[in-house]
């Protein structure tokens, strides 16, 4: 009877073993970035891809593949389409890339509210800025005075909020398209063939912390949730608004930057593995080591989970269609 219980044991004892295999053991993870090589997305993944496949079971190897275009709608509309729906394929796209079907943007073939939202590793604030040698000192100075800033295609900051500032408030931005990421922008600037930008705060201070302390770049607004506490006197968009009505609109504008650097998986992921996906990510945001790096790179960790991004994004399907259009028509 005992032999027969060990011959039993060892004949099963292979599929036990693959039973209890991590699934990610021996796999590699594709982490699309939907921006070019040197912007703030593209270092959040390249620091993320370093220590979140250590707080995965199986412990894969994250690879980091960049798919600039639209603003993050390429990465987005392949995510929703192409991209396995194993849980080897994730992405990081713009904070606004959830708007953008809402508004009918070209090119934003997804539905973000299908998306399993996994975590952000911190919430932005948008600024809009200006190098020094340009004509625009101030926020006032936009109604007047135009201001030649660069832009990475529609859905993220850097073209729809001077676009919809525009034609909402009147100021005088004028967009030069066809960069692939803000660190681009930043270049043509140096080069003196753009003004400026809006870009995300944290990005800004990061990379060109020294511009902002000697005067060579100039911030003229922000936006966001709620005013940044280190930009005391700096003017808050929503504020600038004539009347409820425009008000809403620009509180709906901004509503992405609740959403941070979004990192997502496909739909019909199966519910284990975007379990095991945040719960990594969550991990990992509270790793010391990790926090450690992004610290001596300049990158602030102000995490929010992939529950509470999958709460905002329904509370942005949710909003009432009459803002839903305006916006829209502000940025077409």
């Amino acid at each position: 009877m005992r032999r027969l219980a060990l011959a039993l044991a060892l004949a099963l004892s292979p599929c036990i073993a693959r039973a209890q295999t991590p699934f990610y053991q021996g796999r590699a993870i594709d982490l699309v970035v939907g921006f070019g090589v040197g912007g703030g997305y593209d270092l959040w993944a390249r620091a993320l891809s370093r220590f979140w496949g250590r707080h995965l079971p199986g412990q894969p190897n994250i690879v980091v593949r960049n798919m600039p275009g639209a603003g993050s709608f390429n990465a987005a509309s392949y995510m929703y389409s192409l991209a396995p729906r194993d849980g080897t394929s994730v992405a990081v796209i713009a904070r606004d890339a959830a708007l953008g079907p809402l508004t009918g943007a070209a090119g934003a073939r997804y539905d973000a509210s299908k998306f399993n939202w996994l975590g952000t590793p911190s919430v932005e604030h948008s600024v809009c800025v200006a190098h020094g040698a340009a004509k625009v000192k101030t926020a006032a100075d936009l109604l007047t005075t135009e201001l030649i800033v660069g832009d990475v295609g529609a859905g993220g900051a850097s073209r729809d909020y001077p676009m919809a500032l525009s034609r909402l408030l009147g100021m005088k931005f004028r967009l030069v398209s066809g960069f692939a990421a803000s660190s681009d922008i930043f270049l043509a600037m140096e080069r003196g063939e753009v003004e400026g930008m809006c870009e995300s705060y944290d990005s800004v201070a990061l990379r060109h912390g020294d511009w902002l302390a000697d005067g060579r770049l100039r911030i003229l607004l922000q936006g966001g949730e709620k005013p940044h506490p280190a930009l005391a006197g700096v003017p808050f968009v929503p504020d600038l608004a004539a009347s409820a009505e425009d008000r809403a609109a620009l509180s709906f504008l901004y509503s992405g930057e609740g959403i941070g650097r979004p990192f997502i998986a496909p739909p019909e992921t199966s519910p284990a593995r975007v379990a095991e996906l945040r719960a990594g990510f969550a991990e990992t945001m509270a790793d010391p080591d990790f926090v450690a790096e992004a610290k001596r790179t300049g990158l602030v960790v102000e995490p929010a989970s992939g529950e509470h991004l999958e709460g905002l994004v329904r509370a942005l399907y949710a909003t009432p269609r009459s803002v839903i259009d305006r916006v829209g028509g502000l940025i077409k």
